[in-house]
């Protein structure tokens, strides 16, 4: 007889420290021994090594992997993989990981998710890979998820669940807790027991909290939260996430025209809007692609990036025909060339903080009509002091550096002019762009340079032509 020891000898044992506990990175020890099971062909050992791990770290450890690895990956574990895993992976590389599982482990996978997890998995799959995972569906889960897609993208009735707890208005809490205890099943989370009247229009919820802590013969009518209110099913989820922030909502009802109930929001769906699209702005101020991640193949990085360099090749072409303007005073005055990208790059600078505070505070709507003006004068007045500030510092450098005082002067009085208006622009163009229905981080960054380098380079070359000839 085989020594059991002996046998399981080669699979590791994992610590249930997975992460590190300042930052929940996976361990590099943890990845190492998983390509080392993948290399093995050893399933067990990747098993054991998996077992302990969330969802959410078992995809990290797909996006940290490459291509080939993934899919030794997949084929060793794929009956191990479930809805939870796919869910939690970035859009990109979940759709290539769709693409290479087995039809029936895919099919098994969705079985057990959540309604508005089903619909975010296969909302952007294409066709036929949307009818392979809606066949693994039974009959009444397969109408709710084609009912929520024939809903507007990014919108409430896409973002919404309909697995919810819902009791008509004039029950009392004995009733509540009776009928959930004798539901064949409920959400596998919740919040809030939702009350309706007889049309099904939701009129007030109760918190599990306050049911569980009330006498049986309490009302739930006089229960309910003061946070309730409702979201119309065509409401853009960017407005539901803003609500949830703003109004410190756990979940919210969904109402049709109708205003009849028809799902269910929770905060953990509104919370990922709100962290897709904080990163969506911060891509875009950056000229990267909205979906880019770091899972992207080569190809689909640079087409991503490509149209955001093209149109940043254009503005320097444009900033060059303003230099081309002063090339006899260049061909004399060598120091201009030496002080010119100062200029430019103090202005730029200025006016990309101005900008990303503006989009922020756009997206946040705290930037509005009745605080505009007062917003637009700091802008104005921090960008004035800080050009005033480091006109001194580059007037001191100009003078000590060249040797010439009217030099000093005109890098100076440059320095101010355009810090002052890459503050204004930083803060303008975008409030300009969202008031003609443009994404002010999609396109804000590209004007917002241009300005400052045609203005930073004309008023310092042609304060130069003025002063120095």
């Amino acid at each position: 007889m085989s020594d059991p020891s002996e046998e399981n000898q080669d699979v590791p044992t994992p610590s249930r420290d997975v992460g590190k506990e300042d930052d929940y990175q996976l361990e590099k020890s943890l990845v190492a021994d998983v390509l080392e099971a993948i290399e093995a062909v050893n399933a067990q050992a990747l098993d054991v090594l998996l077992d302990p791990l969330h969802p959410a770290d078992i995809a990290d450890l797909l996006e940290q992997i490459s291509i080939a690895e993934r899919r030794a990956f997949l084929s060793l574990w794929s009956t191990g993989l479930d809805g939870e895993v796919l869910s939690e992976l970035e859009e990109s590389l979940r759709e290539e990981v769709i693409e290479f599982l087995p039809n029936h482990v895919l099919a098994g996978a969705v079985r057990e998710l959540e309604s508005d997890d089903v619909v975010d998995l296969i909302e952007d799959l294409e066709e036929d890979q949307q009818e392979l995972i809606l066949d693994a569906l039974d009959v009444a889960d397969r109408a709710v998820v084609e009912d929520a897609l024939s809903y507007p993208e990014f919108s409430a009735g896409r973002l919404m669940q309909r697995e919810m707890v819902v009791v008509p208005e004039d029950w009392n809490v004995g009733q509540a807790i009776d009928f959930m205890r004798s539901a064949k099943e409920l959400p596998e989370q919740f919040y809030h027991v939702i009350l309706v009247d007889p049309a099904y229009h939701p009129v007030s919820y109760v918190t599990l909290g306050r049911i569980l802590g009330a006498r049986r013969g309490a009302m739930l009518r006089d229960m309910g939260e003061s946070s309730f209110r409702t979201i119309p099913v065509a409401q853009p989820e960017g407005d539901v996430a803003y609500a949830f922030n703003q109004y410190h909502l756990i979940s919210a009802p969904v109402v049709d025209e109708d205003e009849r109930l028809v799902g269910v929001i929770t905060i953990d769906d509104a919370m990922a809007v709100l962290d897709d699209e904080a990163e969506e702005d911060i891509k875009r101020l950056a000229g990267v692609g909205a979906e880019e991640s770091v899972s992207d193949r080569t190809l689909e990085t640079v087409k991503q990036r490509f149209p955001w360099l093209a149109v940043n090749l254009l503005t320097s072409i444009l900033a060059s025909v303003v230099i081309a303007q002063f090339e006899e005073i260049l061909a004399q005055i060598v120091a201009l060339a030496v002080l010119m990208p100062i200029v430019a790059s103090m202005g730029g600078n200025a006016g990309t903080q101005s900008l990303t505070v503006a989009v922020r505070a756009l997206a946040t709507r705290d930037l509005t009509g009745s605080n505009l003006l007062r917003v637009v004068r700091r802008e104005a007045l921090a960008g004035l002091l800080n050009g005033m500030i480091f006109a001194v510092v580059m007037g001191v450098v100009g003078v000590i550096w060249f040797g010439t005082p009217a030099l000093g002067f005109v890098i100076a009085a440059a320095m101010v002019v355009n810090m002052l208006v890459a503050a204004l622009a930083g803060i303008l163009i975008p409030i300009a762009l969202d008031k003609i229905g443009i994404d002010p981080a999609l396109a804000s960054g590209a004007f917002v340079t241009t300005v400052t380098d045609v203005v930073g380079f004309f008023a310092f070359l042609g304060l130069a032509a003025v002063v120095l000839i």
